[in-house]
């Protein structure tokens, strides 16, 4: 069974008694908006299993029709679209809040509450995703910070070796050799005084302005 129809079924055992002999549209004196709502969707409607997208949809023959629920559903908050697609007229919601709001207002509260449990699970993993991108991205910038200091570093020792650096200079790029997957900060923990990232970044760009010196003579 489909959500949409998971839905209908529990908004039907909730007015189950209350259903029968309802006209639609009700007498405007005895408009009950959750009840009227509730059947028109029941009839008429559907909305899509939050974990595909949101959607949530009411179609329409008469256009009179279409209207007397776009009215009725703005007054009760919600932000509510329409549209015509093939003669017929489409009263819609596509804000997830918004179609959970409307699912718990018709008494599809079970329904709401797993798809807010869906929303919370949807919100963790892009938020996993999210930290797993940008910790990768990190990770890429130090590998390829690291493959152009060792680089430089190396062609500094075909070409007369690290004597001729400073001495500053000469330690820091000994340990970025020693350790290659370290990060900026890690190697200036490792010194002794310890060096903080700024100052690992200025000596080895300082190294590999060195570098580029040697390659220009």
């Amino acid at each position: 069974m489909s959500f949409s129809q998971d839905v209908k079924q529990e908004i039907g055992r909730k007015y189950a008694g209350e259903f029968e002999g309802f006209t639609f549209p009700p007498n405007a004196n005895i408009i009950n908006p959750a009840l009227t709502l509730a059947w028109i969707f029941v009839q008429k409607g559907s909305v899509n299993d939050p974990e595909t997208s949101y959607h949530l949809e009411i179609v329409f023959e008469d256009e009179a029709e279409a209207m007397f629920t776009l009215d009725l559903m703005e007054k009760q908050g919600f932000r509510v679209r329409i549209t015509k697609r093939k003669e017929k007229h489409i009263v819609y919601l596509k804000d997830r809040e918004t179609i959970a709001e409307f699912l718990g207002f018709t008494g599809a509260v079970g329904a709401m509450m797993q798809m807010e449990n869906s929303l919370i699970l949807k919100d963790m993993r892009n938020s996993v995703n999210r930290k797993v991108n940008f910790e990768t991205a990190n990770i890429e910038r130090t590998v390829g910070a690291a493959v152009k200091d060792i680089e430089a570093i190396e062609y500094i020792e075909r070409h007369g070796g690290l004597r001729q650096l400073p001495e500053n200079l000469r330690e820091i790029a000994k340990l970025r050799v020693e350790y290659p997957d370290a990060s900026l900060k890690s190697l200036g923990e490792s010194m002794d005084p310890p060096l903080g990232k700024s100052g690992v970044n200025h000596r080895l760009r300082k190294v590999r302005e060195a570098a580029e010196r040697l390659g220009k003579c």
